[in-house]
């Protein structure tokens, strides 16, 4: 096995924490994964992982050499590409991330057709509600929703959702509509902790930015068991506007205290800028931007 192939096997190694489903995703022998690892450590004279019988997880060492050694395959996947031409069809691994519905919603269909155009392209999806750094999950794409910090990152935006407060016309039918933000204490609440764990709500009032302390009746930590409760008619809740779209639409939903919403948040594809990019993400990026500003729930 040459050092190229070592490095790659020590990257999915890294990336799958362990020398076994290294060994599955790669289709090779779990000894033939173990043997190119001890090559690296033998040629480096340091230790790249502590292994015990139940986890491998990264040394010092090898955090640091992780990073050289993707950037390494990255380098040599762009000479590659180089050398082939900038006509050639997007090839390799993508590795993307996004939240979880968002995930589900609109990155998988896209994702899907992608993949069904470009044959020779793989993908792993990370659908976490929280940001992921990328370099450090080693991803290629993401998407945030938000204003974006400065960073190395480049950003593409692709379009906007708005912060919601939404219940089932049947709830509205029982327990009459609010009008006021104040309103909210004579009615039941879903909060989702997957919004912000504190129990207060934020709405725009007199062109201010102003958090209303909540006392939800439920407490629930993943967005689509509030939307289901929501649905129920069980009570009012608070989501970003493209988690409800399809229930809005289908009519089993509808917002209350719009005019007290905050202004809209962006939604940017974001991934690594300059030299660093491949074919692969440039043509991921360009195509997933014409689709998501193309969906009117994004707008």
């Amino acid at each position: 096995m040459d050092r190229f192939q070592a490095i790659q096997v020590f990257v999915k190694v890294a990336e799958c924490g362990g020398f076994a489903s290294a060994a599955r995703t790669l289709a090779m022998s779990p000894p033939a994964v173990t043997r190119a690892i001890a090559m690296l450590e033998d040629r480096l004279g340091t230790r790249l992982f502590v292994r015990t019988t139940r986890s491998v997880r990264l040394t010092e060492s090898g955090e640091r050499f992780l990073q050289d050694s993707r950037q390494i395959l990255l380098d040599l996947e762009e000479a590659e590409e180089a050398a082939v031409g900038s006509h050639a069809a997007p090839r390799g691994e993508l590795h993307m991330t996004a939240p979880v519905l968002f995930g589900r919603m609109f990155v998988t269909p896209i994702l899907g057709d992608f993949l069904d155009r470009y044959a020779m392209v793989k993908a792993r999806t990370l659908f976490v509600d929280r940001v992921v750094n990328l370099m450090d999950e080693g991803l290629d794409v993401a998407i945030r929703i938000g204003e974006l910090p400065d960073s190395s990152l480049t950003a593409v935006k692709v379009g906007s959702v708005r912060r919601v407060f939404f219940a089932s016309p049947d709830y509205i039918k029982t327990h009459g509509l609010p009008q006021r933000p104040e309103d909210l204490s004579q009615h039941r609440l879903i909060q989702s902790t997957a919004m912000g764990p504190a129990p207060e709500w934020t709405f725009q009032i007199n062109n201010k930015r102003t958090a209303i302390r909540i006392d939800p009746h439920i407490r629930m930590n993943t967005n689509d068991a509030v939307i289901e409760l929501a649905v129920r008619g069980w009570g009012i809740a608070h989501q970003l506007s493209y988690q409800i779209a399809p229930d809005l639409a289908a009519g089993r939903l509808q917002t209350v205290l719009g005019e007290f919403e905050q202004p809209s948040l962006p939604i940017h594809v974001v991934h690594q800028e300059g030299r660093m990019v491949s074919g692969k993400v440039r043509s991921f990026v360009d195509f997933m931007a014409e689709r998501l500003r193309a969906d009117p729930a994004l707008n």
